[in-house]
This record gives structure tokens, sequence and C-alpha cells, in this order.
């Protein structure tokens, strides 16, 4: 029987008890909210919007598998970032990244993600419909470019950006894992670093030797080489 509508009771013990129910149920609800929260601050980077590494590479792997006919990962690699901080600020810096993050974002759209994979490295996966244009994805990736290099507004004026970028390409690459995908687009864009152009992964990029997950030769791996 339920005490709070079967029971004759005078109305202010009535409100008691709906009260006293209503307490924990208020407790759980705070805590379930407080949880998401954390939960999310794990998943999100704060400073770009985008995910972080491990959040990413989850999504990205389902976006690959689901699509792999026209899905595409790039990573991006913003140029000249420490002499960047070191001139303007970490403010500055932490503006730059800002920009780039929701830079990213747009351009990947509402069902693409984007990671921050770490410093100033990001990655993105999304997909490109290249089925009516063959050169949708040259075209997406040239607007991208278009998008990294504008200029950020901070406080003391407008600070121009370089970006590098590397695209791999599941269909035309014959595989739809993420981390050979990843260490591809990390191959080419460093072909291309500095250039002001995007490079395409390819096939003998999936191959190249990294050290704990990183392209060999890449800044910080020297340190890990040992432990490889």
């Amino acid at each position: 029987m339920d005490p709070v509508t079967r029971v004759a009771t005078p109305i202010g013990q009535r409100t008691l008890i709906i009260t006293t129910l209503a307490v924990p149920l208020t407790g759980w609800t705070l805590h379930a909210l407080a949880l998401h929260r954390r939960l999310a601050a794990e998943r999100v980077d704060p400073l770009t919007g985008a995910q972080r590494r491990r959040a990413f590479e989850r999504r990205a792997q389902r976006l690959v598998h689901r699509h792999r006919k026209d899905a595409v990962v790039c990573l991006v690699d913003l140029d000249h970032f420490k002499a960047l901080n070191d001139e303007h600020g970490h403010a500055t810096g932490d503006k730059a990244l800002a920009a780039t993050g929701e830079r990213l974002s747009c351009w990947a759209g509402p069902y693409g993600v984007v990671g921050r994979l770490g410093g100033d490295e990001f990655a993105v996966a999304t997909r490109v419909d290249s089925t009516k244009n063959v050169d949708a994805i040259e075209e997406r990736l040239d607007q991208l470019m278009d998008a990294l290099h504008e200029p950020v507004l901070t406080d003391a004026g407008p600070i121009g950006l370089a970006a590098s970028v590397g695209l791999a390409v599941p269909d035309e690459l014959g595989t739809g894992d993420l981390p050979q995908l990843l260490r591809g687009a990390d191959v080419s864009m460093y072909r291309n670093k500095h250039t002001g152009h995007w490079g395409w992964a390819e096939n003998e990029d999936l191959d190249t030797p990294t050290v704990n997950g990183r392209r060999a030769g890449r800044p910080g791996t020297h340190a890990l080489a040992g432990a490889a």
C-alpha cells in the first residue's frame, strides 16, 4: 500500500512523507548530474571543445567502420606554435588553439569528430562524398587550409596562423584501421610541413616505423626510443 496516497494522515504529516521521499531522489539527481559533468570533462578538452585522444579514437574508429567508402582522417599541426607562444604569450596561444578547435569542428560538420591529441596537434575524422565530384576531397581540404590560415583576433590585434595537414583516405588505402590511418596522415603531414599545402597518405606510409605509437623522428620520440 502506498503510504503517500492511501494512509489517512493529516496534511502536514503527508507533506513530510513526500518531502522525505523527495530528498533522496534530489540527492541522486545531483549526483548523476555531477557524474555526467565529470565524464564529459574527461572526454572533452575544455579549451578547444575537441574530444580528448581516447574519446576521439573510439568515435573516429566507429565512423570509419560505418562509412569507410566516404570517410577521411586528417592530422593537423599548427606551424611555429612555440614561437607564437614565446612572442605573444600563452593567452594568445590558447586563443589560437581554441580558434583551431572551432574551425576544425565547423569543417568536420555535425557527423564528424575532432580530437586534440596533445599540444597543438589535432585529428579529424569525417565524411566527404566524392561519388558525384571526384575533386570533392581536394576542394574540402583546400577549404580547410583556408580556414586554418585565417588570422586570430587577439587583444594585440590579428595574429596570423599557419598549419600543416596530412590526409588518409581509408577507401584509397585499403584499410579501416584507425591507428594505421593516423600514422599515414602523420607521415604525409610532416612530408608537407611548412609548405602551406596538405598531403595525401600513401600505402607505404602505413608501414613507417613508430616509437611508442608515434612516427620515428617526431619531436619528443628520441626520449622514448630506449623504451620502444
